[in-house]
């Protein structure tokens, strides 16, 4: 299978580059800085450039099957403002699937489910922006035709991978604090063989 992966030198992104190369895919990796590819595998094409322009996404996505964006929020816009963009190549290239890393704050509240969990008492988040980028991305998919899955991680410290871990769609495993950054990639990295949860936010807490 060819895998086209953004954010693939951050935290979640790596290990899921990692785990697909182990699986004997094809992984193409699209970054602004190839210096940051530590990993060197005869299956692994790095192409250098960046989310925010349509031609290179085009030229990386092309041939590819499936797409896993674990681009985080880069302290401002990149999210929300690459996501339109990442659709379109989609869309001319042709592929339906993609799978990509959320926060647990775009879940909905188990007090109130009518709103979100960052818009609710729920999160100890001091502030909100990050989550917003999120909501906007999940609101751009659901109005595409498109084989999405957003991946909700709560509280992620890098820990190890256990493979022992809960799931929920659309919301929180109750009472989940946390979940490792290596768990987190496994359960996305599974959805690409399992094809669940399609068109859903997935909670995922221990």
């Amino acid at each position: 299978m060819n895998i086209l992966i953004l954010g693939g030198t951050g935290r979640v992104g790596s290990h899921i580059v990692a785990q697909a190369l182990e699986d004997e895919h094809h992984v193409t990796v699209l970054v602004r800085t190839p210096e940051k590819v530590t990993i060197n595998h005869n299956n692994l094409t790095v192409i250098q450039g960046d989310v925010l322009n349509q031609e290179a996404l085009t030229h990386a996505i092309h041939g590819a099957d499936v797409l896993i964006s674990a681009l985080n929020t880069d302290g401002g816009t990149t999210l929300s403002e690459s996501m339109p963009l990442i659709i379109n190549a989609m869309e001319t290239e042709g592929i339906r699937r993609i799978i990509t890393i959320g926060t647990a704050g775009i879940l909905q509240s188990r007090v109130n489910p009518e709103i979100l969990r960052y818009q609710s008492s729920e999160s100890k988040r001091k502030t909100t922006r990050a989550a917003e980028e999120h909501e906007k991305v999940y609101n751009l998919l659901k109005q595409y035709d498109l084989d999405w899955t957003i991946v909700c991680p709560t509280y992620l410290p890098d820990g190890e991978r256990l493979g022992n871990y809960r799931t929920e769609p659309d919301f929180l495993p109750e009472g989940g604090s946390q979940i490792s950054v290596p768990d987190t990639a496994e359960f996305a990295y599974s959805l690409i063989e399992s094809g669940e949860h399609i068109k859903k936010r997935v909670g995922i807490a221990y």
